[in-house]
């Protein structure tokens, strides 16, 4: 839910409130996808107490973004340092189906007559050697023994949520570019940090805003106004001669269309505006759903009394 939140931080560190950029505003119940597109700080913090820091902790350094993060659920809006090259490396791993990826700044290396002697790229290409012509043997191969970071349907599912970033959400510029791109942006406190990481099937751009003793970027400087521009002007140029190939959708993974703003199914001549969203097998769209943040283990309210003005009955996705 998005609604104003309360954390308590101890003895004598008094009460953390987080709040969304857009301060003051709130949207109430919504869906991961929407709560992604917007950028809403408040949805992430409920998520982060829901299923916990420790193992928020362990995807990051999974993904190479931090060696070790605390377990303070500031962290969850980024309130750690990391590089670019590490943000770009991970998000390089959801454009690869989850599988592990190594930045390198050499790719190949070849001899004077024209011989590969070192290959960045591990993966075994069986058959790839074969002479004589074609004599009906079978179909080159390209073995990937990289390791399953992460689910590649699960990879999937959260690069068609970014892909709503660019599309209506904080990087719209960035649709420009007229390719499948997902991506995030990101501003920090003040105005004084300014990202956006964007990926095609083929490419992930990372671009940071910042000075090196960190002050003001200026009024209204964020990473869907200052970063992502750069963004699209890169991409625009890197993929003008590529076709606009989509990213590809694992084997089990199932399209169906639901209402955008619940997540519900939805119906034969449905009003609105729908949209085609990813299912796990075994998954679709539920008939109602609970609402994360409403409360605590004890029963106790997770939010200020005035938050049960943003709650509504209803059916729909994931919240």
């Amino acid at each position: 839910v998005d609604a104003p939140i309360e954390i308590d931080q101890g003895q004598g560190a008094g009460v953390w409130r987080p709040e969304n950029y857009s301060s003051g505003k709130y949207n109430g119940p919504v869906t991961l996808r929407n709560a992604l597109r917007l950028s809403l700080n408040t949805v992430t913090v409920r998520l982060a107490q829901d299923i916990g820091m420790p193992l928020i902790g362990e995807y990051a350094k999974r993904f190479g973004v931090y060696d070790e993060l605390p377990n303070y659920l500031s962290y969850a809006l980024g309130a750690g340092e990391t590089t670019v090259m590490r943000m770009v490396t991970a998000y390089s791993m959801f454009a690869n189906g989850g599988r592990r990826v190594k930045a390198t700044l050499i790719d190949r290396i070849q001899d004077r007559y024209g011989r590969t002697i070192f290959k960045h790229d591990g993966r075994e290409c069986r058959g790839c050697e074969a002479g004589g012509g074609w004599k009906n043997q079978p179909e080159p191969q390209l073995v990937d023994r990289r390791e399953q970071v992460l689910d590649s349907m699960t990879a999937y599912q959260i690069t068609s949520m970014m892909e709503g970033v660019v599309q209506a959400g904080t990087a719209t510029v960035v649709k420009e570019v007229g390719k499948p791109i997902a991506g995030k942006t990101g501003t920090t406190n003040d105005e004084k940090d300014a990202w956006f990481i964007g990926f095609s099937p083929d490419i992930v751009v990372g671009i940071y805003m910042g000075y090196d003793k960190p002050r003001n970027l200026g009024r209204g400087a964020t990473g869907g106004h200052l970063a992502a521009p750069i963004a699209r002007d890169f991409l625009k140029l890197a993929l003008a001669d590529k076709p606009a190939i989509p990213f590809r959708v694992p084997a089990g993974i199932k399209l169906i269309r639901v209402e955008a703003k619940s997540g519900m199914r939805a119906g034969p001549g449905e009003g609105g505006r729908t949209i085609l969203e990813a299912f796990k097998p075994g998954t679709a769209p539920p008939d109602n759903y609970s609402v994360i943040g409403v409360a605590d283990a004890d029963g106790r309210s997770a939010m200020p009394p005035d938050a049960g003005n943003f709650m509504r009955p209803g059916t729909g996705g994931l919240y």
